[in-house]
């Protein structure tokens, strides 16, 4: 740890609001990007940074700096965000049951459902927006539809600036799966990228505009 960390984690660890403001901001955005890895629903992910930020504060007097501040948390991030993800599945999962008893009754139909799939809205026409945002949102859909931790190796990588050690710590993968993981993930982002020079094609996607941002601003390598 360099004279700088250290003197910051002591103003963490003496209760310094200024400094804790600053690292929140610092990294708040970054942990709520991968928070979502571990869910679709937002406000489940924002949960899990809120109780990463919480475990944060109940642990930094015990922080020993073996570890960068930044890789402890987002070690702290994975295992809320497991367990919580884990409970979450199994509430959604007791909620559906209960649904299914009451909404379907013999000879009543499904009660409370669509009787046919609702028809999509249109979307803008692609025409209409203008090539750079239309590459930022090819982009954004590809890193969306990256598998869960292929999206979470490249976030970690490429968007937070971790090394690969960092990475292994936090994910508890060996430096090989990391490499393997980082390369496979960073292709399918450079195939998308092609297909959309070279056909044009556009598709939505839920990952943020920061995101992206960040993922091109340090390349596809």
């Amino acid at each position: 740890m360099s004279d700088i960390e250290a003197l910051f984690l002591a103003k963490l660890q003496s209760g310094d609001e200024a400094a804790f403001a600053g690292l929140v901001a610092d990294l708040g955005p970054g942990l709520l990007d991968f928070a979502r890895t571990f869910t679709s629903s937002k406000a489940l992910a924002e949960d899990i940074v809120q109780e990463t930020w919480l475990a944060v504060i109940r642990g930094l007097h015990a922080f020993e700096g073996r570890a960068s501040l930044k890789t402890w948390i987002f070690s702290i991030l994975v295992r809320r965000a497991r367990t919580i993800a884990a409970r979450d599945a199994r509430l959604h999962a007791r909620a559906a049951a209960r649904a299914a008893e009451v909404e379907w009754e013999p000879g009543q139909g499904r009660r409370g459902l669509w009787d046919e799939t609702p028809i999509p809205w249109s979307v803008e026409d692609p025409e209409a927006i203008h090539q750079s945002q239309e590459a930022l949102l090819v982009l954004q859909a590809a890193l969306d539809g990256l598998p869960e931790m292929q999206r979470q190796v490249v976030l970690l990588r490429d968007v937070e600036g971790l090394s690969a050690g960092e990475v292994c710590n936090i994910l508890a993968l060996s430096e090989t799966n990391v490499r393997v993981i980082l390369h496979r993930g960073r292709a399918k982002l450079r195939q998308a990228l092609d297909r959309y020079m070279r056909d044009g094609a556009t598709s939505d996607g839920a990952a943020s505009s920061e995101t992206v941002g960040r993922v091109a601003a340090r390349g596809i390598r």
